[in-house]
């Protein structure tokens, strides 16, 4: 039986300015994911940069769309488009400040819960019938703006356990792909 193709996207800002916060841990997720697959993130299509590869038995392209978060939908749907993806195929990696710092929940479907690249994929989709892998960042301090907290970089007693998260990231890609999507939330919305 031929398998098909998956699109694991990472959401976050491209440039330098915007590495290691805390809005790019979809950008870092899908690079453990690359790394841990030999899967190169060298080819760009559409402002996309991407990988191909296999994970298990799932065939996938890894995929950071490289516009702004906000804008993070018609890139991912111009290169979803031209390979003859649906929005079912694909598997969306991003930050959450709903859960706690070291958290993940998977989502099937749904709103994009105010967040602004959940959104712009919804728009463009028609729809938001596709995976999410939430990796919580928690809130900011009081009289702290949102901006400024999801923009910043992550505080040290969370460096300190940032590798298992990202890690923890990892496995929870490689379960929704090999073992679904349903798996993955019994699996992670409970014992994160």
């Amino acid at each position: 039986m031929q398998s098909q193709y998956r699109v694991v996207a990472g959401l976050g800002n491209p440039g330098k300015r915007y590495e290691g916060t805390r809005h790019n841990i979809g950008f870092m997720v899908l690079d453990r994911v690359a790394a841990h697959y030999g899967i190169s993130l060298a080819s760009e299509k559409f402002g996309t940069v991407f990988g191909r590869g296999r994970i298990g038995d799932a065939d996938v392209f890894l995929a950071k769309p490289m516009k702004y978060m906000n804008l993070s939908g018609p890139p991912l749907y111009a290169f979803s488009t031209w390979f003859r993806l649906c929005n079912r195929e694909i598997v969306v990696i991003h930050d959450d400040m709903d859960l706690d710092f070291g958290r993940i929940k998977i989502k099937e479907k749904g709103g994009s819960g105010g967040h602004k690249g959940i959104k712009s994929v919804s728009d463009v989709f028609g729809g938001g019938d596709f995976v999410r892998i939430r990796m919580g960042i928690g809130r900011p301090d009081p009289g702290m703006e949102v901006t400024d907290y999801v923009l910043g970089k992550f505080r040290p007693d969370e460096i300190r356990d940032l590798d298992a998260f990202l890690e923890k990231g990892r496995d929870a890609v490689e379960t929704v792909l090999c073992k679904g999507a349903k798996e993955g939330m019994n699996v992670f919305n409970r014992n994160s």
